[in-house]
């Protein structure tokens, strides 16, 4: 497994990463097409940002960004895509490090990540809640479930802030960071 900059992927490593958008995150990225735009404009390393994929065999199994925020104070980690049939053998985790040691060197001081729980049903305990009512003691008991916030917390990453019905009614976004 090597960690590559996305700028020396083929086209048909291209085509693998935008498949593993429209797989596993379908509701930002519902269309091949769609994944196709996203990948190609992360390609072009817009704002100073930069990319990165695991690739194993000539095939890519996840892949990430960093995306300066805040004149480089700041790094965004956007997206997180990993193959479904690769999760849970730390190729997130790699890629995750990649980008914190990238924003590290680049300067930053925090690394942020959004996280949307806007599944049907959610998978947090801040899903279908009323987040206005007793927001710190909500905080204090949040359970993760089954969402990408559990991943991001066992790597040392902290809820900073809650955006609540931000994708509708109970659906909120959780904004992580980690300090570098």
């Amino acid at each position: 497994m090597k960690i590559v900059n996305m700028k020396t992927l083929n086209e048909t490593q291209i085509i693998q990463a935008a498949r593993i958008l429209t797989d596993e995150l379908p509701l930002g990225w519902p269309s091949l097409e769609d994944a196709l735009h996203e990948v190609k404009e992360r390609w072009a390393g817009k704002e100073g940002a930069l990319f990165f994929a695991a690739v194993e065999n000539g095939e890519v199994s996840g892949w990430c960004g960093v995306i300066p925020r805040y004149g480089g104070n700041v790094y965004e980690l956007h997206p997180l895509a990993v193959r479904r049939d690769v999760q849970r053998r730390g190729i997130g985790t790699l890629l995750v490090r990649e980008a914190e040691r990238t924003a590290r060197d680049r300067g930053g001081l925090t690394l942020r990540v959004d996280a949307d729980d806007e599944k049907p049903g959610g998978e947090t305990s801040f899903a279908n809640a009323d987040l206005y009512d007793d927001f710190p003691e909500r905080i204090i008991n949040f359970e993760p479930g089954t969402h990408q916030s559990a991943f991001y917390m066992k790597l040392g990453y902290k809820i900073i802030g809650v955006m609540p019905d931000a994708n509708g009614y109970g659906k909120p976004d959780i904004y992580l960071a980690k300090k570098l």
